[in-house]
């Protein structure tokens, strides 16, 4: 069962990614073209940071949400909001 959970900040996190896959589009382009690696490693890199940027926001926003919920209450229990929030922290 897939419960639909969307944040505030997921539309701009989904624009992030989007960018992101028209860059690694263009560095997928950029080896059939045989451009210099320096090129491809710094548009590779540009792409790594742009993900990593969005997991990070992903993250935090989580954390910010499941925090609020622990401290404002819900149908959740702490030990659940705890349990989140260390699954979600492996991927910092």
């Amino acid at each position: 069962m897939t419960h639909e959970h969307i944040h505030e900040t997921h539309p701009e996190i989904l624009k992030r990614l989007r960018r992101a896959e028209g860059h690694l589009r263009r560095v997928i382009e950029m080896f059939g073209e045989g451009r210099p690696c320096l090129d491809l490693a710094q548009q590779l890199h540009a792409v790594e940071k742009a993900i990593s940027e969005a997991k990070r926001s992903l993250i935090h926003d989580h954390v910010d949400h499941c925090l609020d919920t622990a401290v404002n209450g819900s149908v959740k229990s702490t030990k659940s909001v705890v349990a989140d929030f260390k699954a979600i922290s492996k991927y910092l």
